[in-house]
């Protein structure tokens, strides 16, 4: 039924034409129509009562008979086989079934049907169409519009001297043409004609300048006709009622029919729309028709040469151009000395008045006439279809240049208003009129740029307001239109053509050209300068806003061309349109799935977007009120007023991400914030005010050598070197990135297995805090850790060397200390020390901890890591640069080797490295948890047997269980070793430094006097051992000695006085036995040897004595004399406690015992030990001046001795008799005075 409504509006709105059209008078038709009527079928009969309004004229006068040819424009609309005429808002009636010639008969016949209403008074029937015919894709009969050409033939006949029934053929200014132009089947035919003269010729120079202005006078009198706004007024009788605007005009001048034309597109009434569609084809035709065209353009006709608009007789002899003006005004778009706003308002009006119908835009028309037919045959003509599909395909490689040219032209009117798109305008009216969008008072008038429009639409979704499909299609196809072609933006054409020609080679298509500028609009960070001027630079972030390329990266022609195989393969689960393909690709930046053709266009776009924080849709919506509270951002997302530098407050958001207090970002805001962070950070480029800082420092340092994704750690390198408001920038980031990994790319890319075997349950967290760093620093030297990551992590660990604030969790727990005690220190290493040292002090003085507990758990962290390489602790590495090269160059950096290697040949260092690695074997065995090494070897055996020690303390528990049958070999290593460290000084024995901290200063005060840096050889802790059992020391010091004494009897190598004494004895006589030098077989050999008399050196002799004294003094000290007579002792000495010499004694008694049966090895040893005492007693030296009496009876020589004492005393007596006498004498009473 509705399509059957629609069929019967459009013919009765083409009574109304023919009626006018065929030469009827008013009376002459309602008598013959009333006549007819009676044998009329149904359809006819609605016709005349649609028509029954024109008898109203008759009482008006003035009858319209117009030439008898025109009537002809009711069938007229059959060309040569499939012309198609105008089809905006009309309704197609399909082809007649069979072929080109019996169609073309049964068009003759309906033309003489139609013809025959003047001569019989009736209508014509309707042809009946067969169902077949619709699909007939030869012609097309229309049978609900007429001709888009009206005939005016009242001016014609005047010219032409007829009266009253004129033919355009017949006419002698167009006679020849119409010959020479046209089918002689449409001849008699004025609408056929008409349409033949001006859209079937190629160009307008084919008709002759009589005809053209023959036609051109048709026309304009058509248009100004009352009669015409008569009819205006009954088929649009209810538009008008609502539009008082167009009701109130005054007739006869065109005024009518021009201002609903303005309102065509709020226009419903069917019959009202079709009638000003063939209204317009007439208009268009000519610029002149258009209502104040020519006053309000003519300046600009001229000043650009675009036409003729006055000559001898003024209007007369003005050109019929078919468009040509308004195609040439419409070129001027956009440029600086452009069209007056005036013109300007007239072209983009015209522009809006033939959105819907291509046809009507005249120079468009013939331009794309066959690209039409080529790609856009089976698109129906109306609402912007063809238009839209030529668009389309104007880059195709056959589309002609000139429809090219027209297109964007047209395009460019689109973009200064959006009314000219109709499929934009019609899908999103009730969206722009919601969201009030149209602005009246903007400097173009009531035209809104297509920008603008775009841009509130997109506030609107952006703010999660509903803005309807439809529109939001349109919106995508405007979109990809602005990112393919520069040239349908003005600004870009007008700001940027200086730079389109000099560095992008001209015009290129398919946004090529836009992708040069942006190229070329990334700083250049060899000269520190930006290739675009500020105005280009403007025009194309503008450009990328207003397409919002940040959305959906289809908008992008040439980023979606390029980046396709990517999507495909990388991409392939995120739904096409998602925002997240964008954010995808910036995922796989740098990494093997990417091309380069997709990764250099993708920074382009991005280099834009970074600048703008609202350009990632899903970082605004998530943090829009966050970003107005916390940091000035413009409350709509199309402000364009903020005025705030580019990246600021993406940079104000990321710093909030990480409060404490009421400014912490929300939960979905600060996750985009780090998301968006995280893509960004993979090159400088895409921060804009890191990049605008360090601009010449990249330039000057970075700028050769340097792989892509490395100028950030290039920059971190030389971060000495750079500029204050570079290395500024760069700190600031190199602080984020040690609380947020993932800023590194590059790095977290090497390590993501690494991540992934060994931290997973960090990265399960949010928010690191820069556990994930020290996770990895943790299980950098693991077997499995690959190389590229190890290296990552050290050079992680470099740049936090530089600054101690590069290093989050160090800053966070000692910033308040670092403030109390090192308050002028930035370097890290030296931060470390400074702490450290105090910390130390703190521990061996038994003094309240000035530095928090916090600090110190964080600094024990750092000092652990410094020793796993030298680099690490800049100033040791300085030191013993040259004695790592000579005596550690075959050594593998990392993991501690190099500092082990020093520690081996430590007797061989420079005094400098040497006194460096005192102090750090200090803080080692201070805090045994620094001690790399150590810890490394040691890890298992202290959870196995120290689980619950203090960790600075784990030496001391581990040495308690160092012979446990479950101890681990190579901490048991580690721990002798650190065993012979501590006894070489005692400041490297932190207990004995407590325990006998009152000893040390009385008994070795001479030993101290002699301030060094280096080790004191064991002298300090030999002092001790001399006083061991004689009472003198200190309870707690003497079982510390004791228990150092024990240690050290079983192997030599922590007995460095011994060690370092009989080093050439043990060479010679036990270097087998040195082998195994824990077991207590050397010190064994060397008392053979000294019972043996083989000994000679009076160092080593003093040594083995010693040895045998502490023995004698504790059978303890005499390991393998202990562990032959342990069944014995436990047996005849259960109750004697050790020390003193008690149990010895005990097994001397029972040696000399008869009745008592000792182990034959403890009893054959207890006689060695006899003889060694003998010895001893023998060889040793007097300690007191009892023990040189004894010595001395005892000697062979004791009367030498005797004599040399008593001639000593003689003499004494001798001298003094001698001079006693020479001194002077004195009486008696003076003496007793």
């Amino acid at each position: 039924m509705a399509s059957v409504r629609r069929v019967l509006s459009a013919v009765a709105v083409n009574s109304v034409f023919l009626l006018l059209l065929a030469g009827l008078t008013v009376q002459e038709g309602e008598q013959k129509l009333h006549v007819g009527s009676l044998n009329q079928p149904r359809a006819a009969q609605k016709l005349h009562r649609k028509a029954a309004p024109l008898q109203q004229w008759q009482a008006r006068g003035n009858p319209l008979d117009l030439a008898g040819g025109g009537v002809g424009g009711f069938a007229g609309g059959l060309g040569d086989g499939g012309e198609d005429f105008r089809d905006q808002g009309q309704m197609d009636l399909q082809p007649l079934p069979g072929k080109v010639a019996d169609i073309n008969d049964r068009n003759k016949k309906l033309v003489q049907k139609v013809q025959n209403v003047k001569n019989e008074g009736r209508l014509p029937e309707m042809p009946k169409i067969p169902p077949r015919a619709r699909n007939d894709p030869q012609m097309k009969v229309k049978l609900d519009g007429i001709p888009p050409k009206l005939a005016a033939p009242a001016a014609a006949n005047q010219r032409s001297g007829g009266k009253g029934h004129m033919r355009i053929a017949d006419n002698l200014a167009c006679r020849e043409d119409v010959q020479r132009l046209c089918a002689h089947n449409v001849r008699t035919n004025n609408f056929a004609i008409l349409d033949c003269l001006q859209n079937d010729r190629p160009k307008d120079d084919d008709l002759s300048p009589d005809c053209h202005h023959f036609l051109w006078d048709y026309k304009r009198n058509l248009t100004k006709d009352i009669r015409f706004d008569q009819a205006a007024y009954e088929v649009c009788k209810e538009p008008l009622a609502k539009l008082p605007e167009c009701s109130k005009l005054e007739t006869g001048q065109g005024l009518v029919i021009s201002c609903l034309m303005d309102h065509k597109g709020n226009i419903s009434n069917q019959q009202c729309h079709q009638f000003l569609v063939k209204m317009t084809s007439i208009v268009f035709s000519d610029y002149h028709l258009v209502e104040n065209f020519v006053k309000d353009c003519t300046g600009d006709i001229q000043k650009f040469q675009c036409g003729r608009v006055s000559s001898r007789d003024e209007e007369s002899q003005i050109d019929h151009s078919q468009g040509y003006v308004i195609n040439c005004l419409q070129k001027r778009i956009g440029e600086k000395d452009g069209l007056e706003v005036r013109c300007m308002k007239q072209i983009l009006r015209v522009g809006e008045l033939s959105a819907d119908d291509y046809h009507e835009d005249r120079a468009l028309y013939f331009a794309c006439r066959d690209d039409r037919e080529r790609f856009c045959e089976k698109i129906t003509a109306g609402e912007g279809k063809v238009l839209k599909c030529l668009v389309q395909h104007k880059f195709e490689h056959d589309m002609s240049d000139d429809c090219r040219e027209k297109l964007i032209i047209r395009q460019r009117l689109v973009s200064q208003d959006y009314k000219v798109n109709y499929g934009l305008a019609k899908k999103c009216k009730e969206d722009i009129k919601h969201y009030h969008c149209r602005v009246d008072n903007m400097p173009e008038g009531k035209f809104a740029k297509l920008s603008f429009i775009l841009l509130c639409l997109e506030n609107a979704i952006q703010k999660g307001r509903q803005v309807s499909g439809d529109c939001q299609g349109e919106m995508f196809d405007m979109r990809r239109q602005l990112m393919s072609d520069f040239q349908i933006s003005p600004e870009i054409v007008l700001n940027c053509r200086k730079e389109i020609e000099d560095l992008c080679s001209g015009l290129q298509k398919e946004g090529r050209t836009i992708h040069c500028l942006m190229q070329n609009g990334m700083d250049d960070s060899k000269t520190a300068q930006n290739r675009l001027s500020k105005t280009c630079m403007i025009a194309v972030q503008s450009l990328v806003k207003e397409a919002d390329a940040g959305f959906d990266y289809r908008m992008d022609v040439a980023l979606q061309d390029a980046c396709e195989p990517v999507v495909q393969t990388a991409c392939k689960d995120i739904k096409p349109g998602d925002a997240m393909i964008l954010s995808c690709l910036m995922e796989h930046l740098y990494t093997p799935s990417m091309v380069v053709e997709c990764e250099e266009k993708l920074l382009e776009l991005q280099y834009f977007i970074s600048r703008d924080w609202r350009l990632d849709p899903r970082m605004y919506r998530k943090c829009a009120k966050e970003a107005e509270r916390l940091c000035n951002a413009g409350p709509e997302w199309n402000d364009t007023n903020d005025n705030l530098p580019p990246g600021i407050v993406f940079s104000c958001l990321y710093r909030h991400v990480y409060r404490k207090d009421e400014t912490k970002l929300s939960h979905a805001c600060a996750f985009e914030v780090r998301r968006v962070m995280h893509q960004r950070a993979v090159d400088v480029r895409l921060n804009p005010m890191l990049e605008k800082a360090c601009l010449r420092d990249l330039g000057e340092y970075c700028s050769e050598n340097v792989e892509k994704g490395e100028e950030m750690h290039c920059l971190q390198d030389n971060f000495k070197n750079l500029s204050k408001q570079c290395s500024e920038r760069v700190g600031n980031f190199t602080q984020m990135s040690s609380q947020d990994l993932d800023l590194d790319r590059i790095f977290m890319m090497s390590c993501a297995p690494m991540i992934k075997r060994y931290c997973k349950d960090i990265v399960d967290k949010e928010e690191d805090d820069g556990a994930l760093l020290q996770c990895l620093i943790d299980n950098k030297n693991e077997h499995e850790m690959n190389k590229k990551c190890a290296a990552g992590i050290m050079h992680m660990q470099l740049i936090q060397l530089k600054d101690y604030r590069f290093s989050f969790k160090f800053k966070e727990a000692c910033k308040s200390d670092v403030v109390k005690y090192c308050r002028n220190i930035k370097n890290k290493a030296d931060l470390v020390n400074c702490l450290s040292e105090i910390v130390r002090n703190d521990t061996l003085m038994e003094n309240k901890h000035k530095i928090s507990k916090d600090c110190r758990g964080q600094l024990r962290v750092e000092l652990l890591d410094r020793g796993e390489d030298v680099r690490l602790d800049p100033k040791l590495m300085q030191e013993c640069n040259r004695d790592i090269q000579q005596f550690c160059d075959k050594e593998q950096l990392g993991d501690a080797r190099i500092l082990e290697c020093l520690k081996r040949h430590k007797k061989k260092l420079s005094d400098g490295c040497h006194v460096k690695l005192f102090n750090r074997e200090r803080e080692e065995l201070t805090d045994n948890s620094v001690d790399y090494g150590f810890m490394r070897d040691c890890k298992p055996m202290v959870k196995r047997f120290c689980p619950q020690s203090d960790p600075k303390e784990v030496l001391h528990c581990l040495r308690k269980n160092k012979n446990n049958e479950f101890m681990d070999e190579r901490c048991k290593k580690a721990i002798t070793q650190r065993q012979i460290e501590q006894a070489e000084d005692y400041r490297l024995d932190v207990e004995l430094q407590k325990k006998c901290k009152k000893d040390v200063p009385k008994f070795c005060r001479d030993i101290l006097a002699e301030s060094r840096s280096t080790e004191l050889e064991g002298r300090v802790i030999g002092c001790l051992k001399a006083k061991v059992g004689k009472n003198r020391l200190s309870p707690q010091c003497e079982d510390h000695i004791k228990e150092l004494m024990r240690e050290a009897a079983i192997d030599y190598r922590m007995d460095p006085q011994l060690a370092q004494g009989c080093k050439e004895e043990m060479t010679s006589w036990c270097s087998e036995e040195m082998t195994n030098p824990d077991t207590g077989s050397v010190e064994e050999c060397l008392k053979k040897k000294f019972s043996e008399k083989k000994i000679t050196s009076k160092m080593c002799q003093t040594q083995v004595l010693r040895l045998l004294q502490e023995g004698k003094a504790d059978i303890h000290v005499d390991p393998l004399l202990h562990q032959s007579c342990a069944l014995d002792i436990k047996h005849y000495c259960a109750g004697i406690p050790a020390g003193e010499g008690r149990q010895m004694s005990c097994l001397l008694e029972a040696l000399e015992d008869r009745t008592v049966h000792l182990q034959r090895d403890c009893e054959e040893k207890l006689k060695s030990r006899v003889e060694m005492w003998e010895y001893a007693a023998k060889v040793a030296p007097p300690e007191t001046f009892n023990e040189l009496m004894v010595q001395m009876s005892a000697s062979p020589a004791r009367n030498y001795f005797v004599g040399v004492i008593c001639g000593a005393v003689f003499i004494i007596l001798c001298l003094g008799v001698l001079t006693g006498r020479m001194t002077k004498r004195v009486r008696a009473e003076q003496k007793n005075r």
